[in-house]
């Protein structure tokens, strides 16, 4: 049986690592330490899962007595982005697997304090990068290996974030770059993965146009402009704010749920945790990060990516199409529960280069992601499926060519200038 230790008790933590080995893998693996820098989170923790009321709690600079008190077989990495980087390099110093959360660290010269740990430990990093487990994105993947398209020549990936889940990202602390680097890291990171996985080559260069359009303090649709520190809960303008009442009324709180915004930051009496608030005005003049870009990335191979990505629009998901000397793979996506008119399933859309379309429904699963959550935790806590055909848990290397690449976009948009990702994980840029 494995013995994990959880730094970062987020929701994140609780409903991606903690649930199932708690509930569902408990047989096999068991919880021997949780770790944060806020001791409200233990209580929401064991509150929630009483079999773990026994378990030891630790403050991020007691980290060597919780591994030496508890020697955990696996550090899991799930508090906020800018946290990643210690515990993970502290975990390998230790000969301790580890597995983060996504991204893996917020800035590319963290990116080389991992990969140089990771090579003088015992110990190895899986990086929770799930979009690789989606059923769909798991079939695209199968035709690509099958040559359905022959060789990929562009990838087209339009990602849309509604004005909901978009706006959560401008409440919390990912709204400051030195906390999550940036959307392009924090969010895109996943794309950058998906990507690279699907074409099964390295990125190599990046150009891109960034902006803040939406939020922070000059925000058009700002209420009431030179206003600072203003919290949703208690903002006495509210109800003239459109991002608000889209999804509230003035006789009741926010209806629809969004696990960023609700059990992960708040404990069962409703009170915030201790000096956080995940809330906060998405009109602040503190936000420095952008929340529209437009990217062009290299992959080896003379393979093209045409990336987008709005963190503010009526409806969510995404269209993707692969381009292959062969023929193209179309889909769409819409994130469906918060859209108010009908959308259809899910295909993709197979167009050979001469014949005719074929469209293909892919089954789809149950749990978070789209079903990619429980399908990724079974190779996390079981290992690999030895009958699949491709290990899809990506390495310390992906993460690092996820994260570098999503700072090559944010650098490339300030700076006006391509960037060259191999510069930037080799401290050469």
């Amino acid at each position: 049986m494995k013995t994990y230790a959880i730094c970062g008790v987020s929701y994140r933590a609780l409903k991606m690592f903690i649930d199932p080995i708690v509930n569902g893998y408990k047989h096999h693996c068991r919880i021997v330490a949780l770790l944060d820098v806020d001791p409200v989170r233990f209580e929401v923790c064991k509150t929630a899962y009483p079999a773990l009321e026994e378990v030891p709690v630790y403050l991020p600079e007691n980290f060597k007595a919780m591994i030496q008190q508890t020697d955990p077989d696996v550090v899991i990495v799930a508090g906020i982005d800018s946290s990643h980087v210690g515990y993970i390099v502290q975990a390998l110093d230790w000969d301790r697997d580890v597995i983060t959360e996504k991204p893996m660290v917020t800035t590319s010269g963290d990116c080389r304090l991992v990969l140089d740990a990771e090579s003088r430990s015992k110990g190895r990093i899986t990086v929770a990068l799930n979009y690789r487990y989606t059923p769909i994105h798991t079939k695209i993947k199968e035709m690509l290996l099958d040559n359905r398209i022959g060789r990929i020549t562009s990838v087209d990936l339009n990602w849309y974030l509604d004005s909901y889940h978009g706006a959560s990202y401008f409440k919390r602390w990912n709204r400051t770059r030195a906390q999550s680097g940036g959307l392009s890291i924090h969010k895109s990171t996943h794309h950058f993965d998906l990507v690279s996985w699907w074409v099964g080559a390295e990125p190599v260069e990046a150009f891109a146009y960034g902006a803040l359009n939406y939020y922070g303090s000059e925000g058009e649709l700002n209420p009431k402009k030179g206003v600072e520190g203003r919290h949703c809960g208690t903002c006495n303008v509210k109800e003239n704010c459109t991002y608000m009442m889209r999804w509230t009324s003035r006789s009741r709180e926010i209806a629809v749920k969004d696990d960023h915004l609700v059990e992960g930051n708040t404990n069962g009496s409703g009170r915030f945790f201790t000096d956080y608030r995940p809330d906060a005005c998405i009109f602040d003049s503190e936000i420095d990060i952008e929340d529209t870009f437009a990217a062009v990335v290299k992959y080896e191979g003379n393979v093209f990516l045409n990336y987008s990505v709005n963190f503010s629009l009526p409806y969510e998901g995404y269209r993707l199409a692969i381009n292959g000397t062969k023929g193209r793979i179309e889909t769409q996506m819409y994130h469906s529960s918060r859209i108010t008119f009908p959308v259809p399933a899910q295909t993709i859309d197979y167009f050979p280069l001469f014949g005719s379309k074929e469209s293909i429904s892919v089954v789809p699963a149950p749990g978070m992601h789209s079903g990619a959550d429980p399908m990724m935790q079974e190779h996390l806590f079981l290992g690999p499926d030895p009958t699949g055909p491709h290990d899809r848990l990506p390495s310390a290397l992906d993460g690092a060519y996820s994260v570098a690449t999503g700072e090559a976009v944010w650098r490339s948009a300030r700076e006006g200038l391509p960037m060259r990702i191999a510069e930037l994980l080799s401290g050469t840029d």
